[in-house]
């Protein structure tokens, strides 16, 4: 850009200018020089950048689509009224979910900075936010990356003939085993336990051998041995950057939808998968006039898309300065809505099977949730199936490829955030930073691969994480439309995309998004 300027000397006015379509004139009788220009964002050009669009992309959506669209969305749905539920869950996605998904990522494609530095762009007194993000991915890490260590000790399990957890006569095995397919006249009472759930409780995690969080027992070797194998995959994947994270989310975000897909057209055809998806989408209608059903809807969709993680922030800080981020918030956005949509037919069709093998209503076989869905119900379904091999092998394939696409995009964002704050220590040190990092990350996990492990997982998922970040993302919204200021965020848009937001996006900034994350705050309070 040049300019006609009225002093050699350097321009105040263009430090830390961030508009690359601005041209500046200035008029004076005594200087006639042009000097030229170049408005840059907060950034230098040595910065990485994504090798294709859809490496983008794929990251956000890999990100976004984790294991709670398997697990959560299904079970929150059927609960809150089953069909009905969409109507709030579309209302919370349009005017809550989607708008902080798209600030996100305009603040992150503008700023091109990580979570911590990006505060002293927009209001310094706000920096804290960064740090809390930066702890609360340490949270997230600690836990999230176990629960892939247990479908890794799944997924060896599974080459065998006969799947380990099908039958009672197994070394782990207890008196109150009971397998009540392919028999008659099994009795089932409130000790029977199945061989999935025995399998689960007393072989993988051997919870048996704890007595809570008080003695959670030693480490289980085999799950640190799965811990270090996803580890070195996680290091190895992001150690260069976007270079080499943007070519292996290629598998680890596509390979999921084809095996939903093998899934679905499985569970289709097996016996009662009917009845579970109408247990599934059935409307209860009155229960669009409970307000828990509405803040269930709100913290759903919040903790499914991602806002205030610091990933979107750290991701789109790679794009291309122009690059239509508002056309990407929206595609990513209907995605990851119509993926929980999808999983709950996967997950229900199966449902319906066992309600039928069982002879029990589903309501009663669709008590599980959260990993034991994942874990003991699905599997026991799996392991009677004709083909049960090859359905175990790839469901769990799914699951550490859907674990480790959050995996990528958590860490990227505590690497992002800590090497843009400190570039001069970290700028040409990224491997040494990265290893650090997955070290740390390791040795924070070893609680929870204890015998009692499965309590500090569900400690730190309940009271490390879950109000925390909702209460950063409402900060985070306020700082921004209020402080940073709704005209200038406004305009930081426009310099990108050639266009302003909508009035509809403006409203939903500045007052309903925050009032849509407050909702989630005293839900969450009030579950706990």
């Amino acid at each position: 850009v040049c300019a006609v300027v009225s002093s050699p000397k350097a321009l105040p006015w263009t430090q830390g200018a961030k508009t690359p379509r601005d041209f500046v004139y200035l008029k004076s009788s005594k200087w006639s020089r042009f000097t030229c220009i170049s408005f840059t964002p907060t950034c230098t050009n040595s910065r990485d950048k994504w090798s294709k669009k859809m490496d983008f992309l794929l990251s956000v959506i890999g990100f976004a689509v984790d294991l709670g669209n398997v697990w959560r969305f299904p079970y929150i749905c059927y609960q809150n009224g089953g069909g009905a539920f969409l109507i709030p869950y579309i209302v919370m996605a349009i005017f809550g979910g989607v708008p902080l998904f798209y600030m996100e990522l305009a603040l992150g494609q503008f700023h091109r900075t990580g979570a911590i530095s990006i505060w002293k762009h927009i209001c310094p007194i706000f920096k804290g936010i960064g740090y809390a993000i930066c702890v609360i991915a340490l949270y997230v890490s600690f836990y999230y990356n176990t629960i892939i260590a247990w479908a890794l000790f799944y997924f060896y399990s599974s080459f065998a003939s006969v799947l380990p957890w099908t039958n009672c006569d197994n070394a782990w095995n207890t008196e109150n085993c009971t397998n009540y397919f392919l028999k008659d006249n099994v009795t089932w009472n409130n000790y029977s336990r199945s061989p999935a759930e025995e399998f689960y409780t007393r072989n993988v995690l051997e919870i048996h051998k704890s007595d809570g969080l008080r003695n959670v027992g030693g480490v289980r070797w085999q799950l640190m041995l799965c811990l270090f194998l996803i580890f070195t995959i996680v290091y190895f994947s992001l150690w260069k950057g976007v270079k080499t994270s943007g070519k292996v989310v290629w598998v680890t975000a596509t390979l999921p939808y084809v095996v939903l897909f093998i899934l679905l057209i499985r569970g289709a055809t097996l016996p009662g998968a009917w009845k579970g998806v109408v247990f599934y989408l059935k409307p209860k209608w009155e229960k669009l006039f409970e307000t828990s059903v509405w803040v269930d809807a709100a913290a759903q969709i919040f903790f499914s898309l991602g806002p205030g993680f610091g990933v979107l922030l750290a991701l789109s800080s790679y794009n291309p300065f122009t690059n239509n981020c508002y056309r990407d918030a929206i595609v990513t956005s209907l995605v990851n809505c119509l993926t929980s949509f999808m999983s709950g037919f996967v997950i229900f069709t199966v449902l319906g099977y066992m309600a039928e093998k069982r002879n029990v209503n589903v309501e009663d076989v669709a008590r599980d949730k959260g990993p034991s869905l994942l874990f003991i119900t699905y599997p026991e379904a799996i392991a009677n199936m004709t083909g049960s091999t090859f359905f175990a092998i790839i469901f769990f394939v799914m699951m550490i490829t859907l674990g480790l696409d959050s995996t990528f995009g958590g860490l990227e964002a505590i690497i992002t955030a800590v090497m843009d704050e400190y570039p001069g220590y970290l700028a040409n040190r990224r491997e040494l930073f990265v290893l650090g990092l997955v070290v740390v990350c390791f040795l924070g996990s070893l609680s929870t691969l204890t015998n009692g492990g499965a309590y500090v997982v569900k400690l730190l998922e309940e009271f490390g994480v879950g109000s925390s970040i909702i209460a950063v993302g409402f900060l985070e919204a306020i700082a921004v439309s209020w402080f940073y200021g709704i005209t200038r965020f406004s305009n930081d848009i426009k310099s990108m995309l050639g266009y302003s937001p909508g009035l509809f996006w403006k409203v939903c900034w500045v007052a309903i998004s925050p009032a849509f994350l407050a909702v989630s705050r005293a839900g969450g309070e009030t579950n706990q």
